[in-house]
């Protein structure tokens, strides 16, 4: 048996190094590492930094960020744990987040599922990389007590945290207000809401102030007039049409949805059972995704300003990497109701 080899044909694949860089293309292994992590602006040739793309191409080198880091005791890795990153909300916090730390830090995403608190358990298997530090979307105080660690952690969209935790959280509650007050600014006198089955405080939060407002403004929801499903167009639409013949016989000619994904099932749903979006029944969601100005009706959303939210936490996180402690520690983001056609012109009963 050879150097190297194993068994049969196979070989252990050759760790390529700035080393080898460098001696290919025929410059020091310090010029390598700058080109490799996009420093060589201003310090090296336009000659050697074409010598050394060309040779990381050909050997196909690539920086070793974890064994770098290692070797320094300091990280270049941010880890954002986040639900359903498909859903063009986390879309736009990634791009606030990216907009600090992308010069210096490299992003890496943890996926849970949508709607559901992150696990302390599986985000413990990502720190086994050595990640300068957490954002997290929706965490328990279940969660922070778990996780237990010195990593500098900033929480997103999470009401009621600790007020210790560094935090951004969206005012969810005057968007659930916003969508009542124009219930009755219409004339509806009855509503329903469909909230999400598997929730995070965010989510409790916006059902609990939706329905305190509508108590506030005259507005009836029955303990029967509140369903709920997963966070999925499929699972809202299967939901809604369940509940739909009561709701009608009851009279709630408004409905309030946990997200824009369920306003989307409400939407889908209507059309196959040949409901009149605005003019027999007034929907309205939340998180304003982009398709929401584009449906048909277009959907009265709750917006929120997610890439603001994800800008907001990574200045935060950066504060708690340089040593400082955030100012303020928390921050409210607003939000606002934009006013669509699946709301407007329904006078209700």
């Amino acid at each position: 048996m050879n150097n190297g080899e194993n068994s049969g044909n196979s070989r252990a694949p050759r760790r390529v190094t700035a080393a080898m860089v460098a001696e290919h293309a025929g410059v020091s292994t310090a010029t390598v590492s700058l080109v490799a992590n996009g420093k060589s602006a201003g310090r090296v040739s336009a000659v050697n930094e074409q010598r050394v793309r060309e040779a990381i191409r050909e050997l196909g080198y690539f920086v070793d960020s974890i064994g770098s880091s290692l070797a320094k005791g300091v990280s270049s890795l941010v880890v954002l744990v986040a639900p359903d990153i498909s859903n063009p909300f986390f879309a736009k916090v990634i791009a606030g987040v990216r907009s600090v730390l992308a010069s210096d830090y490299q992003l890496l995403l943890s996926v849970t599922d949508a709607g559901v608190s992150p696990s302390a358990s599986e985000t413990r298997k990502i720190m086994g990389l050595r990640p300068a530090g957490l954002l997290v979307h929706a965490p328990s105080q279940d969660f922070l007590e778990e996780i237990s660690s010195n990593l500098p952690l900033v929480a997103l969209d999470a009401p009621g945290i600790d007020p210790r935790i560094p935090a951004v959280n969206m005012d969810v509650a005057q968007g659930a207000r916003e969508v009542i007050a124009h219930f009755a600014a219409q004339g509806h006198t009855k509503a329903a809401y469909l909230d999400a089955s598997t929730g995070t405080e965010t989510l409790a939060v916006r059902r609990e102030a939706f329905l305190a407002a509508a108590a506030e403004y005259g507005i009836k929801v029955l303990p029967s007039s509140v369903a709920s499903s997963m966070i999925d167009v499929t699972a809202a639409s299967a939901a809604f049409t369940q509940r739909w013949t009561q709701w009608r016989d009851s009279g709630v000619t408004a409905l309030g949805c946990a997200t824009d994904n369920h306003a989307f099932g409400v939407l889908h749903a209507s059309r196959h059972l040949g409901i009149s979006i605005p003019q027999q029944l007034a929907v309205a969601g939340f998180d304003d995704l982009p398709y929401s100005a584009t449906s048909n009706p277009s959907i009265t959303s709750v917006q929120l300003n997610a890439q603001e939210g994800g800008r907001q936490a990574a200045l935060k996180l950066r504060a708690l990497l340089d040593g400082k402690t955030p100012d303020p520690l928390q921050s409210m983001l607003p939000s606002s109701l934009i006013v669509r056609g699946s709301t407007l012109n329904n006078k209700g009963n």
